[in-house]
């Protein structure tokens, strides 16, 4: 009979924890204490802009409105990933479009669901009308410091950099002229050709969260 080596046993395990501990989209999310999230999710943008805005939270059986505003800016903290952190602010156009598909999109992957089941109500809720594309220029804000931000392919980069995006549906790069590498000197479109597509805006300064003072 044939038996594994010392190594082979080693390198097993190791990749068996690597695949373990990779970051996903699928499982439950990490519910904060309600003063937190609220101070998390308003300092995405600056003060002028979020401490009139409504402010969700989520709970275990999904998000909830914790503060009412007066702008029509929303304001939350994603969580696209599991460990994933990233307090964003919608401008009104934003949170009537981009904002409800990100919140039930976050749902289904803390109830386990599948990405291709995922996509495909997203995808019949715009058919249907439950959801719709932005009709002008719809922006989010996502300038908090404490953001913990996870890339497209599974990386965990921190706070990364403050930015806003600014969504136009199927825009794609070579719309705005910009070559096929990505370079943070000048814009960046995320999603593009998509739905989804928007151009990424990189800024100089982080927001520090804080108690607004009412």
């Amino acid at each position: 009979m044939r038996t594994s080596s010392p190594v082979t046993i080693f390198l097993f395990f190791i990749a068996s924890r690597t695949i373990a501990q990779a970051p996903t989209h699928l499982g439950p999310r990490a519910v904060l204490p309600r003063d937190r999230e609220i101070t998390l999710a308003r300092s995405a943008a600056p003060a002028s802009v979020s401490d009139s805005a409504t402010i969700y939270v989520l709970k275990s059986g999904g998000w909830e409105e914790a503060v009412h505003g007066a702008n029509g800016v929303a304001c939350l903290v994603g969580r696209s990933w599991v460990e994933s952190l990233e307090p964003q602010c919608f401008d009104a156009e934003a949170a009537a479009t981009v904002m409800l598909m990100e919140m039930r999109r976050t749902e289904m992957y803390q109830a386990g669901r599948s990405q291709a089941d995922v996509d495909r109500e997203i995808g019949a809720g715009l058919a249907e009308g439950r959801y719709r594309l932005p009709r002008r220029l719809a922006m989010t804000y996502m300038m908090s410091a404490g953001q913990r931000l996870i890339s497209d392919d599974g990386r965990a980069v921190g706070s990364w950099h403050p930015h806003l995006m600014i969504f136009f549906p199927y825009l794609t790069a070579a719309d705005l002229g910009l070559g096929p590498n990505t370079d943070t000197k000048s814009a960046i479109v995320n999603d593009p050709g998509k739905p989804t597509a928007n151009v990424m805006v990189l800024l100089s300064e982080f927001i520090q969260p804080r108690v607004p003072t009412r």
